[in-house]
C-alpha cells in the first residue's frame, strides 16, 4: 500500500513587483511505499520545497492533488496533519521559551499529555543529547542545536509519515549520524519518511529516489538502479583547453565527453582499460585523471545535462 500518493501536481507562483510568475512544479507525479524512506534529491530551487510544504498542507498545489494514508490533503488537509511529523528548513521554534517547554507545547498541540508525554519528551532529548540543555532558552542556542531541537518537537508524538526539509542543515557528522541511526529505527517500525536534500550521501540512504530538477522529475528509482543506468565508470579530466581536447577525444575514440569549465567528464564501461589510451594518444595535454563508480550526483547529471553546482548557480 502507498502511504504517499502525488498526481499531476503543478504549482505557480504568480507575478510578484517585477518578477514575472514562475511555474516550481511541473505535472509531478510519484508515490511511496508504507514503511519506506524516500528521497527527493535535487539542486536547491529545483522545486522540493515547494513539494514539501504542499504535502505539509502549508498550501494548496495549483493543479493537481495528493494523498496521505489514503486521505486527500487537498480536500481534507486537516485530516492529515495529525498523521504527520514535519520539519521544516525555516525554524518554527519559540526562542523565548525553553527546550523543554518547546517540547511540551508541541506534544500537547499532538494530544500528548500526562505520563506519555514525559516520556516521550525524555526520549527525545536523551536521543538527541539534549538534556543537559533542557531549561536553556531555545534563543541562546546554537543553530545546530536548535535544529536537534525542532527535529525532536517533530517527532514526539511518533507521526505515521516524517516529512523532512533538508533535516541536516546546520548538524555536525555526529549528529547528522544520529539523526539516520532514528530515521531507520523509526522505519523499522512502520514509519514512513519522505526527505529532501542535496546531499549524495542522504540519497544513498533511502530505499527510493526522485530526482527533481527545474520542477520536474527528471528520474527516479532505487539509488543502485538509477546509478546503474549509467552503465560504466566515470572518467574525469582536467586540462588547460578541455573544450579543444574534448573534439580531439570525439575524433580519436567516437565518445563526446561533457564539459565543464577545464574539466571533461565521460562514461565508459572498463574505464580502467580506457584511460592509459588517453594518457598516450594526448601526452603532456592532461593534468589529471581520476576514475570513480558512478554516484548519484552523476545520474542526476546523466538526466538533466548539469551539475548540481550549475543547477543553483542558475537558480540563485
Amino acid at each position: 500500500m502507498s502511504a504517499v500518493v502525488v498526481m499531476g501536481v503543478v504549482h505557480e507562483y504568480p507575478s510578484k513587483g517585477k518578477m514575472a510568475a514562475r511555474r516550481a512544479l511541473n505535472n509531478v507525479s510519484f508515490s511511496v511505499a508504507e514503511g519506506d524512506i524516500f528521497g527527493l534529491l535535487g539542486p536547491n530551487g529545483g522545486g522540493k520545497s515547494t513539494l514539501f510544504r504542499i504535502l505539509a498542507t502549508s498550501f494548496a498545489p495549483t493543479s493537481g492533488s495528493a494523498e496521505i494514508l489514503g486521505r486527500n490533503l487537498v480536500a481534507d488537509p486537516s485530516s492529515v496533519r495529525p498523521l504527520l511529523g514535519v520539519v521544516f528548513q525555516s525554524p518554527s521554534l519559540d526562542n523565548k521559551l525553553t527546550v523543554r517547554e518547546n517540547l511540551i507545547h508541541g506534544g500537547r498541540l499532538y494530544g500528548l499529555s500526562g505520563p506519555s508525554l514525559t516520556k516521550q519528551l525524555d526520549d527525545m532529548l536523551s536521543r538527541y543529547r539534549l538534556t543537559a540543555r533542557a531549561g536553556d532558552l531555545c534563543g541562546t542556542l546554537s543553530g545546530g542545536l536548535r535544529r536537534r531541537v525542532e527535529l525532536a518537537k517533530s517527532l514526539l508524538h511518533k507521526p505515521k509519515v516524517i516529512l523532512l526539509d533538508e533535516p541536516s542543515t546546520g548538524l555536525d557528522p555526529a549528529a547528522r549520524a544520529d539523526l539516520w541511526d532514528h530515521l531507520l529505527a523509526l522505519k523499522k517500525e512502520g514509519a514512513t519518511i519522505l526527505t529532501t536534500t542535496h546531499l549524495m550521501d542522504e540519497g544513498d540512504r533511502c530505499d527510493r529516489v526522485a530526482i527533481l530538477d527545474q520542477g520536474k522529475i527528471v528520474a527516479m528509482g532505487t539509488p543502485e538502479a538509477l546509478k546503474a543506468e549509467i552503465g560504466g565508470d566515470v572518467i574525469t579530466i582536467e586540462a588547460d583547453d578541455a573544450s579543444g581536447l574534448r573534439d580531439e577525444i570525439t575524433k580519436r575514440f567516437g565518445v563526446t565527453p561533457q564539459a565543464y569549465g577545464a574539466q571533461l567528464r565521460l562514461e565508459r564501461a572498463a574505464g580502467h582499460a580506457f584511460i592509459p589510451q588517453l594518457v598516450e594518444a594526448f601526452p603532456g595535454r592532461l593534468r589529471t585523471v581520476s576514475l570513480s563508480r558512478p554516484s548519484l550526483e552523476d545520474a542526476f547529471l546523466h538526466h538533466a545535462g548539469r551539475r548540481f553546482a550549475d543547477s543553483d548557480e542558475a537558480k540563485s
